[in-house]
């Protein structure tokens, strides 16, 4: 757990149609290479698949920047 109150941290919330482990792997390591914090994943599913077809993937780091990178 980090010593980071939530009023200090930026989040950012990165969307991907492609939900494949290749991408979500990319994704998670582009971002936290530029120094985010990899907080979790969400799926959006379709009823009639039971492939998602949509992910978020949460991230976070210390500061109030905005997250606009």
């Amino acid at each position: 757990m980090r010593a980071v109150s939530e009023a200090e941290e930026t989040y950012k919330v990165v969307e991907t149609s492609t939900v494949t482990d290749q991408e979500l792997e990319h994704i998670i390591n582009e971002y936290v290479a530029q120094g985010w914090f990899f907080d979790g994943m969400q799926f959006a599913m379709r009823e009639s698949s039971k492939r998602p077809s949509m992910a978020f993937l949460l991230f976070t780091r210390p500061g109030a920047d905005g997250g606009r990178d």
